[in-house]
């Protein structure tokens, strides 16, 4: 089979003859159907997260946001069986350990990262392996897309997690959205769905115009504007009640947080560059002195995909409203290196393996 390969970081993905997977004892081996291209693909091709331990290495297959269907399952496997139109959460996994036994799975002390981890191969590929398949495939509803579920491996979901279970958003509340990639226009569309009110912030035209689209009360252009906390004060009159860092870079998470009211929560959710290398000064006195909250954000844990799926079912939340430009595998290594001048809009998805 066909999966595209990191052999040099910061070098073009390339396309190759890899070797179809064998399901282990409690593993399943699915088909992609549909693969998101997510910017943690693009900091691992550029040999980002040493600083944590994470550089992923060369000859790793990349894709970690797939939906796809069971093709082969291992012989303790039983309520994973061939044919199930399936999702998986890029955080996979052990479902032995205290988290993942508190529903914290995404925190798992021993999990892998599908497509990020040398022991769990991507979904740039016609298929890939998941270990712990009874734990870590999440099956989808019948009368949805393929495409449309891609972003449930990590975007969307993370979207979501961010939000409802760290933030805990309101209706009614204003919440900035710094960012407006992937996972920011979900936080959008997920934050204005949900009754709150967004402020979406970017430095590029399509993606604001996208985010009007998806519900934005007010966007921000920041090349357009002196401070661009002052003005999400402004436009919330006295400061944002929740406000998400979905790029991850200095500046927008010190907007982030300098936008906040009193009392206000910041969640954490674009990791850093090779810039930051995870460290990022913080007006820590303001943050004492005014109550801010600071929480991080990884993934979503499986036992919330049944009431995100409900939301979907009653038409309350659409993830495909989030997607871009649907490609081929080949069209992969192009559009990873674009995304470090920004010139994806939504989530762009793999359709044609």
């Amino acid at each position: 089979m066909r999966g595209a390969v990191l052999e040099e970081h910061g070098e073009p993905l390339v396309i190759e003859d890899v070797e179809y997977p064998k399901p282990g004892r409690n593993e399943a081996v699915v088909e992609t159907r549909a693969c998101g291209i997510c910017r943690s693909d693009w900091h691992a091709w550029r040999g980002d997260w040493s600083w944590v331990g994470a550089s992923v290495p060369a000859g790793q297959i990349l894709g970690h946001e797939p939906a796809g269907v069971v093709a082969a399952v291992g012989d303790a496997v039983e309520t994973v069986e061939e044919g199930d139109r399936v999702t998986v959460p890029f955080h996979l996994g052990d479902g032995t350990c205290s988290h993942c036994r508190q529903g914290r799975s995404n925190n798992c002390e021993s999990g892998l990262a599908l497509g990020l981890s040398a022991g769990a191969p991507g979904a740039f590929a016609e298929a890939f392996p998941v270990p712990n398949a009874e734990f870590n495939c999440v099956q989808l509803p019948d009368d949805v897309a393929f495409a449309e579920m891609a972003g449930l491996g990590c975007r969307f979901v993370t979207a979501y997690h961010a939000l409802v279970d760290r933030a805990e958003i309101q209706p009614g509340q204003w919440v900035a959205i710094h960012g407006c990639g992937g996972v920011g226009l979900s936080a959008i569309h997920i934050a204005e769905a949900l009754g709150a009110r967004p402020v979406a912030v970017d430095v590029r035209p399509e993606p604001l115009e996208r985010a009007r689209e998806l519900g934005a009360a007010e966007t921000i252009d920041a090349t357009a504007v002196d401070d661009v906390a002052e003005e999400v004060v402004s436009i919330t009159d006295g400061g944002a009640d929740v406000s998400i860092d979905a790029l991850g870079i200095a500046d927008t998470c010190r907007n982030s947080i300098q936008g906040l009211g009193t009392r206000g929560t910041h969640v954490q959710v674009g990791l850093t560059t090779g810039e930051e290398a995870g460290d990022v000064e913080l007006p820590i006195d303001v943050m004492t002195l005014e109550e801010i909250d600071f929480y991080g954000s990884h993934g979503m844990p499986p036992i919330h995909y049944r009431e995100l799926f409900e939301l979907i079912r009653q038409g309350t939340l659409d993830p495909g409203e989030i997607v871009g430009e649907r490609l081929s595998l080949e069209e992969v290594p192009e559009t990873l290196a674009a995304m470090s001048e920004y010139e994806t809009v939504g989530m762009p998805v793999v359709t044609e393996f």
